[in-house]
């Protein structure tokens, strides 16, 4: 009996078969983390991943029976997906929530603009980020636009190869002794951090020739005017591919892991449990949601009433309209999937490596987050995250146990609180990360692909 906890590493547990499995699932993943660098996108993909595997929209089923596969989308950019179980509603359900906005650079409301023969197009960072490392990277423009006659068009530029790339242009270091004074949060004005988008003139325009230019460009590709620029939901993302890293490929690197990894890990767990198990015990349901980042405000936002009304919705068509629904919130279970710091080799005294992540040793298990004080932190009870643990064990899903970093060196949050707010037993469960909200940030393979089968045991149970 082995009485002390040491964390081991994921690798040399597998056997061959686990290996190549977690090597086709990564394959995957990287595919979607490609094509959804939106929160637009994502649920395009997600989209097709469940009508590959009959999920239909609850709005065209009238009534909902054991087994049935149905979904919602709320405004484009956040989704729910469900099983019906053989249980009754009432007894609860189990809920895997993960989010699917990342940090980028939003445009402004009216962006473009004109200097020293450069047009640039202005921009709001959303979300926590260190605003240099934006700066000499390629970026990639995807959204859409509603022009005059209230049509949507759809924008995508810079990810192909044979396309055009955007950029914010960093100074030059001979002439930045005076930036270089300053600090990490102050020596890049985020008033500066313009996209530069074009350098030739209209030959027939005498004042801002360049932007007349880049007009007449957007005009004759998308049909659109300046104006409509301020209807429209442009972000500016990197344009990197996921790649495996280091010699032995054994990390990815993408943008946007933070929180697409646990949110690809919900739906893929989802559709693949049920192929084991057609009828799962307990109704089963996935959600990715969006504005997580910016504190989950907003209609598309966990703090929303859309999942509310997502469950009115099964419990009207299982004939259960009578059925308590915060009755239902009580006796149910969740996982706010969810990324997490991993250990960075050259930063480690920001963590008690005790109490850390290490990258490569399992799907991260945290019991509380918030900051200094436990400050807007969800606590996940010792019987629930107990439960968590002795479900895992039974799976053969290699975890560990962690939190953020050391007391008072920062913090962060998840979608946990809310669900906890209405009654539910959660814990936050997902993949730790390296370079996390940075362009291009790292993670294991074999934690990713352990995160998704923790999902997955979590959706059998």
């Amino acid at each position: 009996m082995e009485l002390k906890y040491d964390k081991k590493d994921i690798y040399s547990r597998l056997n061959e078969k686990q290996i190549k499995e977690a090597d086709d699932y990564s394959k995957d993943y990287m595919k979607f983390l490609d094509n959804g660098k939106t929160e637009y996108l994502c649920v395009e993909e997600t989209l097709k991943i469940l009508d590959e595997n009959g999920f239909e929209h609850i709005d065209t089923k009238e009534k909902l029976e054991k087994g049935d596969r149905v979904y919602f989308v709320n405004k484009e950019k956040c989704l729910f997906a469900t099983v019906i179980g053989e249980d009754e509603l009432r007894t609860g359900i189990n809920i895997v929530g993960a989010h699917i906005d990342s940090p980028r650079l939003d445009l402004k409301p009216i962006p473009l603009t004109e200097r020293q023969n450069i047009a640039l197009l202005k921009t709001q960072y959303y979300g926590g980020i260190k605003q240099y490392q934006w700066l000499s990277i390629p970026l990639a423009m995807h959204g859409v636009i509603y022009n005059e006659n209230n049509e949507s068009v759809k924008v995508s530029i810079g990810e192909k190869d044979d396309e055009p790339c955007f950029v914010i242009a960093d100074l030059l270091p001979h002439l930045a002794r005076e930036q270089l004074k300053k600090n990490a949060n102050e020596f890049i004005d985020p008033e500066k951090m313009s996209v530069i988008v074009g350098n030739i003139k209209a030959k027939d325009v005498k004042e801002l020739p360049v932007k007349a230019n880049i007009l007449r460009i957007l005009n004759k590709k998308y049909g659109i005017k300046e104006i409509d620029f301020s209807r429209s939901d442009i972000s500016f993302v990197p344009a990197f591919k996921a790649r495996y890293i280091g010699l032995d490929s054994s990390l990815i690197g993408a943008y946007g892991q933070d929180d697409r990894v646990c949110a690809y890990a919900t739906i893929r767990a989802m559709v693949d449990s049920i192929k084991e198990e057609k009828i799962p015990k307990k109704t089963i349901v996935a959600m990715i949601v969006d504005k997580e980042e910016i504190g989950s405000e907003g209609n598309t936002s966990m703090n929303s009433l859309a999942f509310d009304m997502f469950l009115n919705k099964i419990l009207t068509k299982t004939n259960n309209k009578d059925t308590d629904r915060l009755e239902v919130y009580y006796n149910s279970k969740m996982l706010s999937a969810d990324v997490t710091a991993g250990v960075n080799p050259d930063y480690e005294e920001i963590h008690d490596i005790q109490n850390a992540n290490i990258i490569g040793s399992g799907v991260a298990i945290e019991k509380y987050g918030g900051s200094r004080g436990k400050s807007g932190a969800s606590e996940a009870s010792a019987r629930y995250v107990s439960k968590i643990m002795y479900m895992f064990d039974k799976a053969g899903v290699f975890y560990q146990l962690g939190t953020l970093g050391k007391i008072g060196k920062g913090g962060g949050g998840t979608i946990a609180y809310i669900l906890a707010d209405k009654g539910v037993d959660v814990v936050d469960c997902g993949t730790a990360v390296l370079s996390m909200h940075s362009p291009y940030e790292i993670t294991s393979k074999y934690d990713v692909y352990m995160t998704y089968l923790a999902y997955k045991a979590f959706y059998l149970d």
